[in-house]
């Protein structure tokens, strides 16, 4: 598994419900922050990959909850690639309450590298400077 990097949040009052409770579907969105800031620490913002016409839709998502969060709960999500290959990549995350240490949510997501009109590309064929840098950087 790759290094894990950290991103910090707070839970805003308009991604909760009538209850104060994180409503489930903002865990798959801050899965994506978590992962598009360890796409940028590792020097690939999307604003980059996308001008190279390379695009990283997700083919898979799972979500599992253990304890709830709450209207401003400071959060971290922690995120790793657990996996690479040219053509895909899975990334794992968890995202904890910061006050309590509680883990509130684990999961991950899988993805495909393709071209512009949608059709997979090999990343380690056809960027080999990215896929290297990715390696090199989150793994």
């Amino acid at each position: 598994m790759g290094k894990i990097f950290e991103t910090k949040l707070r839970v805003r009052y308009q991604e909760t419900d009538k209850m104060g409770v994180v409503y489930h579907s903002n865990y798959l969105i801050w899965f994506e922050v978590g992962r598009t800031e360890l796409i940028r620490s590792v020097g690939l913002p999307y604003s980059l990959l996308e001008e190279k016409n390379l695009l990283l839709p997700a083919i898979e998502a799972n979500c599992r909850y253990l304890s709830p969060a709450r209207y401003d709960d400071e959060l971290r999500i922690k995120t790793q690639i657990e996996e690479m290959t040219g053509v895909r990549i899975q990334f794992k995350y968890e995202i904890w309450r910061m006050i309590d240490q509680t883990l509130l949510v684990e999961g991950f997501t899988k993805h495909a590298w393709v071209n512009e009109r949608m059709k997979p590309i090999s990343l380690k064929s056809k960027f080999p400077e990215i896929y290297q840098l990715i390696l090199s950087e989150a793994l």
